[in-house]
């Protein structure tokens, strides 16, 4: 227990049955609620964010949609730096760190949203630093596929990934639920619109304990630290963390490495911001963000390749996941997948308060002139969970299908299925914002939108299949990192696009974008995988 292993072969059948087994499975097991609450720290803002819209807080839509895409950004770029921890800090190690630190923005988050004066600069630095427990993924399925052997490393990595996913479903259940009674103390602030719950809708004028928000995934982080670091485990072997240091020097040089990555999605924010607004300056330049993220991107992993010693010539060998071809197929499939999954987690509950939940009046130019309140909308807290719930459920399902049928086949079939879902989500979106009864167009939306989320699902976990056997041992943690890396931007941009985009009151288009790359997804997958002479034929 908590002991570093040596000698880890897990290929060797003898070993797995008589030793390997039983050590990987505790590391998965305490590895999987680790992940689910740092999934759920990350992500919270999407719930969070419409209560406060319920509760009166004094922000615009645009602005609360900004929120979750912070954090999206933050937790994609602290991705990069988390791909590389296994090797230089343990898994072990990793895992604790990164866990303990979420307690940060949750506490954080517990005291801002207590005083609905609370400016919006501090919001927006509780989201960049709740940005970690996105960064947390990268590093967890790396840890855990040094543990698994090959033949079983989908199994594996769908069940860390998909149980972990449930962060955002328990988050999406467990927060409205946590809001309706003092667990925590405080004094409580008066619903202005109905709100509600998994079991039930709560009435305007109902007490609410809205920072239970932050407060109550303490009930998760402080044992789970504790479990990790009496029951995790370090491999120390060549291939995985040959020269990691002690604990203490482990937590220092993770530190160094994760405010690189927060400076550098904080520099990212500043470039984003537009020089002036409403006449006044703004601090900022005005880059689009599909220029910024590629600044973003290659700032990182350039600092992050200066940082001078061991750490410096560890991520030079790691770095050589760059010069393979499949490197960068496999991620630009990951971002359809997993960065679906994770941005549509993120957008989904504002954009059915904001979609159903108001009427939107639109000039004779189509420009809309304003919104007004919709009685019979639908409480988007009663329903968000869903699509998140399905997409987790179903990952570890994709891993074993792709175990059986190979990766790449059923990342093609599902690939057709989530361009077919955008397609109709774009058009249900369509109606539905122009009309004067939005909510009779909830069903389908709903419908089609839990199917796009299964299909995230599927094909998150054939991915997972397809890099385990495309690269060698030493490369997959590394690559499955990278990968969640660049994907887990989507919790970034598609927040961002769907704002914009309902800001300026053609919310479809954002689904018209998604379809585009679907296909052209589809593509690089047929050409790498499944063509004849494919580079690895349906791995």
């Amino acid at each position: 227990m908590g002991k570093d292993l040596r000698n880890w072969n897990p290929d060797d059948e003898a070993f797995w049955d008589s030793t390997g087994k039983s050590i990987a499975t505790r590391n998965l097991w305490i590895s999987i609620p680790s992940l689910l609450s740092g999934f759920a720290v990350w992500l919270y803002w999407g719930i969070i964010t419409v209560q406060m819209l319920n509760l009166g807080f004094d922000f615009a839509k645009s602005d609360l949609f900004t929120l979750g895409a912070i954090a999206g950004l933050t937790g994609a770029t602290l991705r990069i730096p988390s791909t590389f921890f296994i090797r230089i800090a343990g898994g072990r190690n990793t895992i604790v760190f990164t866990t303990a630190l979420l307690m940060i923005p949750a506490i954080g988050a517990g005291i801002a949203l207590q005083n609905p004066d609370t400016p919006l600069w501090k919001f927006q630095v509780l989201a960049l630093l709740s940005g970690i427990g996105g960064g947390n993924f990268a590093s967890s399925m790396s840890n855990i596929s040094f543990f698994y052997p090959k033949k079983i490393l989908g199994y594996a990595l769908g069940m860390n990934a998909g149980l972990g996913n449930f962060g955002v479903t328990t988050m999406q259940i467990v927060i409205p639920l946590v809001m309706t009674f003092g667990i925590f103390g405080g004094d409580p602030m008066i619903l202005e619109q109905a709100s509600g719950t998994l079991v039930g809708k709560i009435e305007a004028g109902t007490e609410t304990y809205i920072h239970n928000a932050g407060y109550v995934w303490l009930i998760l982080l402080l044992p789970l630290a504790i479990l990790g670091w009496f029951g995790m485990n370090n491999i120390r072997d060549e291939h995985v963390s040959p020269d990691i240091p002690n604990p203490i020097g482990a937590f220092a040089v993770m530190t160094g490495m994760l405010l690189i990555g927060l400076i550098t999605a904080a520099f990212g924010l500043w470039l984003m911001l537009p020089a002036t607004e409403g006449g006044l300056p703004v601090s900022g330049v005005g880059l689009s963000k599909w220029l910024v993220l590629p600044i973003v991107i290659i700032l990182t992993v350039v600092l992050l390749k200066m940082i001078p010693g061991a750490v410096g010539k560890n991520l030079t060998h790691q770095y050589r996941i760059f010069k393979n071809k499949h490197t960068w197929a496999m991620t630009v499939i990951y971002i359809m997948t997993f960065g679906s999954f994770i941005g549509y987690s993120a957008a989904l509950p504002l954009t059915i308060k904001v979609v159903f939940g108001f009427q939107h009046v639109m000039g004779p130019d189509g420009v809309m002139m304003h919104d007004t309140v919709n009685a019979a909308g639908p409480s988007a807290l009663m329903w968000a969970w869903m699509g998140p719930f399905i997409g987790a459920l179903i990952r570890p399902i994709g891993g074993m299908l792709a175990d059986k049928l190979g990766g790449a086949r059923v990342t093609q079939w599902i690939s057709v299925v989530m361009v077919g879902s955008a397609l109709g989500l774009a058009y249900i979106l369509q109606q539905a914002y122009a009309s004067a009864t939005p909510e009779t167009y909830f069903v389908p939306f709903m419908g089609l939108f839990l199917v796009l989320f299964a299909a995230t699902g599927l094909g998150n976990g054939s991915t997972f299949r397809t890099i385990a056997i495309v690269f060698d041992k030493e490369q997959t943690g590394p690559v499955l990192g990278w990968t969640s890396a660049i994907a887990a931007y989507g919790a970034f941009i598609i927040p961002k696009v769907f704002g914009e985009q309902m800001g300026a009151g053609t919310p479809e288009y954002a689904l018209y974008g998604f379809a585009v790359f679907y296909t052209v997804c589809i593509a690089i997958n047929w050409w790498f995988y499944m063509r004849p002479g494919a580079y690895v034929k349906n791995p």
